[in-house]
């Protein structure tokens, strides 16, 4: 927490270094104008520049989504050879006590 004393020295601090004009600090709150007000619309964009950004995004949305069924596919089938593989150790060694590994 900052006390008042800190608080005090802080505001004489920008007081002290910000340039008066008759009387008037100068220079604080104000807003550029570069700066657009929240309320201003956004700049205008070509219907067909935003259509195929959209179809891009899509196309790269499928392309993802293919690869991720096509992995998830392949740890099925890891899975399965694992699981095959335990119990053929476990029927080749029944006395033996094998860790449970968890699937990835």
């Amino acid at each position: 927490m900052y006390s008042s004393e800190k608080t005090d020295e802080f505001r004489g601090y920008i007081i002290a270094s910000v340039p008066k004009k008759k009387g008037r600090l100068v220079g604080l709150g104000r807003r550029t104008r570069s700066v657009p007000p929240s309320s201003a619309p956004p700049p205008f964009v070509d219907p067909e520049v935003l259509t195929a950004q959209l179809k891009d995004k899509d196309d790269r949305i499928s392309l993802l989504e293919t690869q991720m069924a096509a992995q998830q596919a392949g740890y099925e089938a890891q899975r399965r050879l694992n699981q095959q593989m335990m119990e053929m150790m476990q029927r080749m060694y029944p006395n033996e006590v094998f860790p449970d590994v968890p699937d990835p």
